[in-house]
């Protein structure tokens, strides 16, 4: 959220809500909503509690979470700016200061075991007010939630660098061994103290697992022992920031070298507008354990070649190879063209660590061209879309089925493992059903290898409607197979069953009868379908029949096993059919 005066003030001009809205879309962002810190606290907290809370009205802007750069005030009008075409992209400069001069940080092997990475810059002659102060912190608190990872990978300490005294030592001792005041407390306090004294912080607790059970803390001193902060936590009250302060030492150490100095270059390069030497900032030399040294911020910018015409058809565009450049230009990718014409040469700020790939390139072109300017067209491809035939199969039986009486029933595709065995009076292993690794409930354990369990589950909890119940199902069921990539597959099922005080096995045969009708199979035994007599688990003995067509068999239909219908909670009899329909595609 930003101050929707100190904006305006910092573009130059002020807008209509609905014309701001209209310059966000243009580049890319989203003007999510428009409020107040009053608005928001009698929102959360009643008007009672509002009273009081300012009425400065607050732009919140919705920023992808890949652009660090824009998550600040100074960022976000930079970029405007730029895309506007009203200020040049400024050249962020590192200054590295004579021999013996500068600040080191010398990092101990200790932190190897906690926080093993540490890089740090110094803003000099920085003026800050109230609103860059605060636009400082908060933009420390986004990276932290976001980049940062909850300050898992990376923790960024700022600390006026007129308090202390370098070189600066990033090293790791055992909590007791840490005694310092934490920022804004009154006293002394040892590291296992603050751990305690922050359980109940609710914005600080989230941090304490990141280190708590670790033998060692990590934590920096200055030359004199005075601790600066102990990383992921807290900061030392010593070296607090003040509106005052001139010189900053920032810090940022964490568990992932890239990201922290991605971090390191943001904050950086937002905030070295308002030193007296405009986007310029200190160098600091960090020691690392083996004696290697590095000098930070790296800042460093890149070049990318991208032809103009992967950037055309990539968007479907034909704008010429100086405007594209012209384009990126205004995204703060400066760009000229090289070659005859047939390169552009894309300069990465270290402030766009989301420029990884060309295609990331291609769509800052597209922001800048205007999403809406791009002509929509009609698919080169002419192609007529057409429904895949076991759906078509599929649908068609289903409204023949419903036309019979039957009810369509959709069940889960998951059920427990007893669904399928037990309660069918089979074994698991004989089902070859896929497995759930690491099932949530014993619901969905496996999945299923037959329709049944799902309709008679279905009757289950139907029992107060009124007799006949008539159900049926299509849908696929799932079978291990070793010959496939996935090693599973598919097999679409019908299954239909018929609930009633006799079994009905007759009505059940009349249905499978109808269905071969309407797919128009012959009763015969050269190309139609016949039944035989068979046994199944499922089914009570002698009153079950295998259904065989175009020489294979394709189900089973049956009155089903009174011990079954006591399993599945029933008490009257029930006859049931269920094939396979993917022989008749």
């Amino acid at each position: 959220s930003v101050k929707r005066e100190l904006l305006f003030q910092a573009l130059g001009r002020s807008y209509t809500d609905e014309e701001f809205d209209e310059l966000c879309f243009e580049f890319g962002l989203e003007l999510d909503e428009i409020t107040s810190e009053k608005d928001i606290i009698s929102k959360e907290k009643g008007e009672e509690k509002a009273k009081g809370a300012s009425d400065v009205v607050l732009y919140k802007i919705d920023v992808p979470a890949n652009r660090y750069d824009l998550l600040c005030l100074e960022g976000l009008v930079r970029g405007l700016q730029v895309f506007k075409e009203r200020i040049n992209l400024p050249r962020y400069e590192k200054i590295i200061p004579a021999e013996g001069e500068g600040q080191r940080l010398i990092i101990t092997e200790q932190t190897a075991q906690v926080r093993p990475h540490a890089v740090a810059a110094v803003l000099r002659n920085i003026t800050f007010t109230k609103d860059r102060y605060d636009s400082f912190i908060d933009l420390q608190e986004k990276l932290h939630q976001n980049i940062c990872r909850k300050r898992a990978l990376v923790a960024i300490g700022t600390h006026d660098l007129d308090t202390i005294t370098g070189p600066f030592t990033y090293t790791a001792k055992a909590p007791s061994e840490i005694k310092f005041k934490p920022l804004n407390q009154s006293q002394e306090y040892t590291a296992s103290q603050i751990m305690d004294l922050y359980r109940t912080d609710s914005h600080l607790r989230h941090y304490l697992h990141l280190i708590e059970n670790k033998p060692r803390y990590p934590v920096i001193y200055d030359s004199n022992g005075v601790v600066l902060s102990m990383p992921p936590i807290i900061n030392g009250d010593h070296t607090k920031i003040t509106l005052n302060t001139r010189n900053v030492f920032i810090e940022c150490t964490g568990t992932d070298i890239t990201k922290a100095k991605i971090v390191l270059d943001i904050i950086v390069a937002m905030f070295s507008e308002y030193c007296e030497k405009p986007f310029t900032v200190e160098a600091v030399e960090v020691v690392y354990p083996n004696g290697k040294t590095h000098i930070y911020p790296e800042l460093a910018y890149r070049t990318e070649k991208v032809k103009p015409e992967y950037i055309n058809k990539k968007l479907g565009i034909s704008e010429t190879p100086s405007s594209l450049a012209k384009l990126l230009t205004r995204m703060c990718l400066k760009s000229h063209v090289t070659g005859n014409g047939n390169h552009l040469e894309v300069e990465i700020p270290p402030t766009r660590a989301d420029i990884i790939h060309a295609c990331d390139i291609v769509e800052d072109a597209a922001i800048a061209y205007g999403y809406n300017n791009i002509q929509m067209l009609i698919p080169k491809t002419y192609t007529i879309a057409n429904q895949l035939p076991l759906n078509k199969l599929a649908e068609l039986l289903r409204l023949d089925l419903a036309a019979a009486g039957f009810t369509e029933a959709l069940t889960f595709a998951l059920c427990s493992q007893e669904d399928i065995a037990d309660k069918l009076r089979t074994d698991i292993s004989a089902t070859n059903a896929v497995r759930i690794a690491n099932p949530k409930t014993a619901e969905f354990q496996v999945a299923r290898t037959t329709l049944l369990p799902g309709l008679l589950k279905t009757i289950a909890a139907n029992r107060k409607m009124p007799l006949p119940l008539k159900l049926f199902e299509i849908s696929d069921i799932v079978v291990k197979d070793p010959n496939r990539d996935v090693g599973a597959r598919n097999y679409r099922h019908l299954c239909a069953i018929y609930y009633n005080k006799s079994p009905g096995f007759e009505i059940i045969h009349g249905l499978l009868d109808r269905v071969m009708q309407v797919l128009e199979v012959p009763p015969n035994e050269e190309n139609g379908y016949t039944i035989k007599a068979a046994e199944g688990t499922a089914f009570f003995p002698g009153r079950c029949a295998e259904v065989f067509a175009k020489g294979q068999s394709i189900g089973k239909l049956g009155v089903v096993h009174p011990d079954v219908i006591t399993k599945f909670e029933l008490t009257m009899p029930c006859s049931v059919l269920e094939i396979n329909i993917e022989p008749f595609v």
